[in-house]
Formats: structure tokens, sequence, C-alpha cells
């Protein structure tokens, strides 16, 4: 990894520049919606980026042909569009033959992995928690505990369809654990863990009528942990988690960060 330069680590190819060498890369990265256009997420793409091309890893991205996912669609219950969206999806990614699709977005995730296949879009597909995890076992990447989080308290939120949906919990705790944090768990976690408030297309719609914000009330028990770091791994979970600390004005005092910002700035990546 001491090898790699500076410039390097941001380097990126695209699926079309793959196949115009007659090469194909194991894995696509699905950068998603917010990892495009979110400012906030944007850094969340450019950590994982670099901590994957620091561990070697050949990839490469779909760049002006990644579309949506169709999940907000499907999740919003417009289901002509999400078919529409899927279908287009699919022809793009069985046209450079994707075996293996890894994602830091938990709902592409879910979409892929259990709504896709019924679509004729079947492939492998990893969270980008799974993916670190795995590298970090392999030695492929290696936080300096001492950098960072050493000791520093951090509270895990668990993502609605990384945790409840698909079952995994372990794989972003390992992770943060892996800084050499300690992890401090909220009243509800794994799977009684509350919501942040933004799945199921929540997050593209008014509040409904109620006494408080879901992102404040799972906000406040962050804050309960005292914790000065709140980690998560899904971009709606960052967004929401931010306005809380800014709904409670501790966004000066505690931070939201992925899990891939965690180990890239441990490794001193970023």
């Amino acid at each position: 990894m001491n090898d790699i330069k500076k410039e390097e680590l941001n380097q990126v190819t695209t699926m079309a520049e793959f196949a115009a060498k007659g090469e194909a890369p194991e894995i696509l990265l699905w950068i998603g919606c917010a990892g495009s256009y979110d400012e906030r997420y944007k850094k969340v793409t450019k950590s994982l980026v670099k901590l994957l091309n620091a561990a070697g890893v050949i990839f490469g991205v779909l760049g002006p042909e990644e579309s949506c996912s169709g999940d907000p669609a499907r999740r919003a219950g417009n289901e002509f569009l999400f078919q529409m969206q899927a279908a287009s999806n699919i022809q793009v990614l069985n046209g450079y033959k994707v075996k293996k699709i890894l994602t830091a977005c938990p709902h592409c995730y879910n979409v892929f992995k259990n709504e896709y296949p019924d679509l004729g879009g079947s492939y492998e597909v990893i969270h980008h928690s799974q993916f670190i995890r795995q590298l970090i076992n392999e030695e492929k990447l290696k936080a300096n505990t001492e950098l960072t989080f050493d000791n520093k308290k951090v509270t895990y939120h668990d993502s609605c369809y990384l945790g409840r949906a698909n079952g995994e919990y372990e794989a972003p705790r390992n992770v943060v654990l892996s800084t050499g944090a300690k992890l401090v768990e909220m009243d509800r976690n794994y799977s009684n863990g509350f919501c942040c408030g933004a799945g199921g297309a929540q997050i593209f719609k008014e509040a409904e009528k109620g006494s408080s914000e879901v992102y404040e009330e799972r906000t406040n028990e962050a804050l309960e942990t005292g914790a000065g770091v709140i980690a998560t791994a899904c971009p709606f979970c960052v967004t929401m988690l931010n306005d809380g600390l800014k709904s409670k004005e501790k966004e000066k005092e505690v931070q939201v960060l992925d899990i891939a910002e965690m180990i890239a700035k441990s490794s001193g990546l970023i």
C-alpha cells in the first residue's frame, strides 16, 4: 500500500474503458445516486475508491451509463417506473457480463440482491461493509489504531436495509472496531434497531403529523451513548443523522461518519 502514489488512489476506470481494451474487472462498483450527487456522500465514494485502490482491487464503474437502481420508485409504489429502471440497468450490466457488484448503499444492495433476479439480473452482490471487512481480514487494508479513533467512543447505527432486511450486523461493527474505537451500543440495536426515518422512500416525502421527527428520536438515542462519532454504512442514514445533529445543535461536537471514511482516516488515506 505504501508504494501507491497519492494520485493513483483516485484512479477510476469505466466498464466501457475496460471493454475497449478487451478486459473486464472482477468487480463493478455501483456508486448510486447519493454517492454520485449528494455533496456529503461524495466524500464516502472518494474514500471507498481510495481504499479499493490502496488494497489493489481491480474494479470498474459504469460512469454515465449508471442510472438509479429503481429502489425509491418501488418503495413509493411506482412499480412501472421501477421495472423500467431495472430492465434498463440489467441490459447494461448483462452487456458487460457483470458477475459481482459492490455498493455502499444498502438500498441498492437489497434491490440488486433480492429483487433484480426476478427480472433476469442475477449477480453476486456485496455491501461495502462486508468487502472492507474482507480486505482487513486478508491484511490488504490495515488501520493505524493510534492514528484517529484510538479508544474513542463510537456508536454504530444499523441501517434497516442492511440489518433487518439482510441480516448483516457484524461486518460494519467489525470495521469500526478495527480502527481501535470503543464501540458503545444504543439501547435499540441489531434487529431491534430504530430507523433513521429515510427508508421506504420516506426521505423523498414530507413528514406526516406527529410530535417529533424519526431522525430526531434516533439522534437522541445516539447522543445518549456519549459517543463522539456516529458510524453508519448507508447514505440515507448519514443524511438523516446529520440533520438530527443540526436540529440539536450538536454538529460541532459529534460527527457522523461512514465506515469507509473511518477506515480511510485510520489508514492515512484522507
